[in-house]
């Protein structure tokens, strides 16, 4: 009887005790706040600085360039697990590995991808003061290993990224990476600025959405799901700032936002600070809504003049290219009433093939074709009307059903559902006649390209391999995770009754597309800069003079020219005024052959465990050999004159197809434009040097089954979840590229008036 009883206890203080467990879990008793980890390298040796140096040298030498700045290359785009998404992606139910804290970032940076600089930029809708003061304090000590500080090793700058998201085109703005000259507290923004509206909205609310039991049901994991509920409740926690107090009279420890780019410099500037602003992912359609543009960044008020760089690639695709066609027709803006148009050259709308999906599943059901025909214009129409969530009212959706729709079948290694209205070639060709249209406003961008890794791994695009690392890839590690995030659901004849607002309601992650994009992650960019020196100081004046370039990943070298008639010369990134027939030089050289593995200060600078960790055996490392390039390209673009001239008529891609005779050292070419005097207009020119192919993850992105007309009737998508091995990187050979800042020319010394200048920002 004794026995029973204490068994009978034994069960009660298990069930007791069972119980105060399951109620601390939901409570999240258990969860910790994730810190930025250890560095753990050490400075790389002055004789690998040296060495690179030297190669540059010697290259820029046999193409004639006996006095070259350094080019130094790096990554303006890195998230560490202080980013809602990038740590929902570490979760174990997503493939992850866990945390990506900054000290990884620091390490990988130094010796896995064995950059010149790079910038933290996590998301600041997911910050709050704790991890802001964290965040500093990292980047201060990956750069107290840097050595001299007239010559480091690397540089980190300090930064944050905007995300701003707008539900409809009148109200999307885009992200915006903003990064800090210098280290001190004086330097560096008092708290990061988030976005207001649907970005910090969706961030602050989507991080409740981890239910609690995920971590019983992944329990030997349960660890990383409740510091994951952690980190939503230290953002939830932070009280929000007063909107209308200026950014410098306001408390240290509050959630502080701006509506858009003029308020956040407004905000900026009241702290008297020197900062980049680096529009970013412009073109991306995951969260960009159809028929946004740039045009009305170019108001005074959102003070462009701020923006004077843009990212052109990135892990999510290339920007750069505009073309012609549209997702959707916008016919009322202010009512936001859209239609669906049909089908273009090298163009297949979205909003037609879910109309084409309806009237399959319809035919297939045995009704009536005409009946077939009436759903699909209805679901055209509806879809045309929900903007990013068209997708949504497909029920049962799979990525093979949408083919290639919505997808840029003739860009470069193109931005998911690309947007050509904000693309960097649109920007570049509108113009702003507010101060009359005697004296236009436009953006002047400098280019630049990143990784926008979401791993603390800036720098991939060093080599293609470890798809799931090195690329924003991700998703549910088997099918039974896949249908419990996200449940399968009947394959309806008919549209689902979904409108903007239900959808708005509750946005989460599931506007996104997130299958279907996956096959769009790239290894991403990289930045150059031509600097006077590897200091801190050196490189930002270089940014800030816009001597810059942007890869697709290898680290092509660029050199590009306007000549002048006194025998100076004005580098990529300038604005001269010109009078006479311009004549321009580029001089280009491929990127080093890699060799397997890792180069050996690699594993004398770090720990053989975390090298393996951080790098999977396989770092830069350099032959001393080059790629080839193949031909230089130059686009040329004449900024409007007046509103009614059409975008497309201004923008003259591949305006002239050098080829180049490279022998393995690079090429030098030359070439003028006789028609510039004629015109009697401003224009700007860029070149790209097209590197020889090599493969690449995602190169052929859906990877389309074409019939003997050119169209797509299958895709084999690369999926980020295990449908796709993560032994398969998805390779296709791609010609690499590097795209030159543009110089832009001012028909103004005597062709024009002086009150006609444009007003060039």
């Amino acid at each position: 009887m004794r026995a029973l009883k204490n068994l009978g206890l034994i069960i009660l203080a298990v069930v007791i005790a069972g119980g105060i467990y399951l109620y601390g879990a939901r409570a999240n008793w258990y969860g910790q706040h994730r810190s930025i980890g250890t560095i753990e390298g050490k400075t790389v040796p002055a004789n690998v600085i040296d060495a690179r140096k030297s190669a540059q040298i010697s290259t820029a030498a046999g193409l004639g360039n006996n006095a070259p700045k350094q080019i130094l290359f790096g990554d303006l785009h890195v998230h560490t697990t202080f980013s809602t998404d990038a740590f929902m992606w570490s979760l174990p139910i997503y493939g992850g590995e866990g945390s990506h804290p900054l000290a990884d970032a620091c390490d990988f940076a130094r010796y896995c991808s064995a950059i010149d600089f790079w910038s933290i930029n996590d998301h600041a809708e997911a910050s709050t003061p704790a991890r802001w003061a964290e965040t500093k304090e990292g980047i201060r000590q990956c750069n107290a290993r840097a050595g001299d500080p007239a010559n480091p090793d690397i540089v980190a700058f300090m930064g944050f990224e905007w995300s701003q998201v707008g539900r409809t085109p009148a109200d999307h703005y885009g992200h915006k990476n903003v990064i800090f000259k210098g280290l001190e507290n004086k330097d560096i923004s008092a708290r990061p600025i988030a976005a207001a509206g649907p970005a910090s909205d969706t961030i602050r609310k989507s991080a409740t959405q981890m239910d609690w039991r995920v971590s019983l049901a992944d329990f030997k994991n349960r660890a990383n799901y409740y510091d994951f509920r952690t980190f939503a409740k230290e953002i939830r926690a932070v009280p929000d700032c007063d909107a209308h107090t200026a950014s410098n009279a306001l408390p240290a420890n509050c959630y502080e936002q701006a509506a858009d780019p003029g308020d956040l410099t407004t905000r900026l500037d009241a702290q008297q600070l020197d900062y980049l602003l680096i529009p970013h992912g412009t073109t991306w359609g995951f969260y960009t809504p159809p028929g946004t543009t740039f045009d009305k960044q170019l108001k005074a008020k959102m003070h462009p003049e701020k923006q004077t760089l843009i990212e052109i690639m990135s892990g999510h695709g290339n920007s750069e290219e505009y073309r012609a066609w549209r997702a959707i027709d916008m016919l009322d803006e202010e009512k936001l009433l859209a239609a669906c148009p049909k089908p273009q050259d090298n163009y297949l709308p979205s909003c037609w093939q879910a109309g084409e999906i309806i009237r399959a599943r319809c035919l297939d059901a045995g009704t009536d074709a005409k009946e077939c025909d009436s759903r699909a214009a209805a679901t055209r129409e509806q879809y045309a009307n929900l903007g990013v969530a068209g997708h949504t009212i497909i029920s049962g959706e799979e990525v093979d059903d949408w083919l290639d729709s919505g997808q840029c079948k003739d860009c470069f290694m193109p931005a998911f559902n690309s947007r050509p209205g904000v693309s960097v070639q649109y920007g570049l060709a509108i113009s702003n006649f507010d101060k009359g249209a005697d004296k236009p406003t436009r953006f002047n961008w400098g280019f630049v390209a990143a990784s926008d890794n979401h791993r603390a791994r800036p720098g991939t695009g060093y080599k293609p391999y470890d798809r799931h690392h090195s690329t924003e890839s991700a998703g549910p590690i088997n099918a039974k995770w896949r249908e419990k995030l996200f449940p399968a659901t009947e394959k309806l004849a008919t549209p689902l009754p979904v409108t903007r607002q239900n959808v708005w309601d509750n946005p989460g992650f599931n506007l996104l597309e997130l299958e279907r994009q996956a096959s769009f992650f790239t290894t991403g960019g990289l930045t150059a800069v031509h600097a006077q020196g590897r200091s801190r100081l050196a490189v930002w004046n270089a940014l800030k003079k816009r001597e810059t370039y942007g890869t697709s990943g290898p680290r092509i070298l660029l050199w590009f020219d306007k000549l002048n008639e006194d025998g100076t010369s004005a580098p990529m990134g300038s604005s001269v005024d010109a009078a006479t027939t311009p004549h321009f030089r580029v001089r280009a050289a491929g990127a080093f052959k890699q060799i397997p593995g890792c180069p050996d200060f690699a594993a004398q600078g770090l720990p053989a465990p975390r090298l393996d960790k951080l790098c999977r055996g396989e770092c830069y490392n350099p032959s001393s050999e080059r790629l080839k390039i193949l031909r230089i390209e130059v686009v040329k673009i004449t900024p409007q004159q007046s509103p009614d001239q059409n975008v497309r008529d201004l923008i003259h891609e591949n305006w002239k197809v050098l080829p180049c005779i490279d022998d393995g050292h690079g090429c030098t070419v030359e070439f003028d434009d006789p028609d510039y005097l004629g015109e009697n207009r401003d224009a700007l020119y860029y070149v790209r040097a097209i590197q020889e192919a090599t493969p690449t993850i995602n190169g052929a992105n859906l990877r389309c089954k074409f019939d003997e007309n050119g169209k797509c009737i299958a895709v084999n998508p690369c999926y980020g979840d295990y449908r796709t091995p993560k032994s398969d990187n998805c390779l296709a050979d791609v010609e690499n590229r590097a795209w030159s800042s543009p110089i832009r020319l001012h028909m103004t010394a005597i062709a024009a008036p002086k009150s006609a200048q444009s007003d060039d920002l």
